[in-house]
């Protein structure tokens, strides 16, 4: 899976989400992260914040995923 399908999927989860919820914060991260004309997110900082969480997923093996 390429970075971008993997932002894609991201997304789709997250709209899940908000499709279940009605989450106003959702909304508002669906909205900042909709992929424009230019194959952009509208918030120019989601591509950045998402590589970096990419590249912290890829070499740190040590990253907790349990809640507490």
């Amino acid at each position: 899976m390429t970075t971008a399908e993997a932002y894609k999927a991201m997304y789709i989860y997250i709209e899940n989400l908000y499709k279940m919820t009605n989450s106003d914060d959702l909304a508002g991260f669906l909205g900042n992260m909709a992929i424009l004309e230019d194959g952009k997110p509208a918030d120019g900082a989601v591509w950045n914040d998402w590589l970096d969480a990419v590249k912290k997923a890829k070499t740190n093996s040590s990253i907790s995923m349990e809640l507490g």
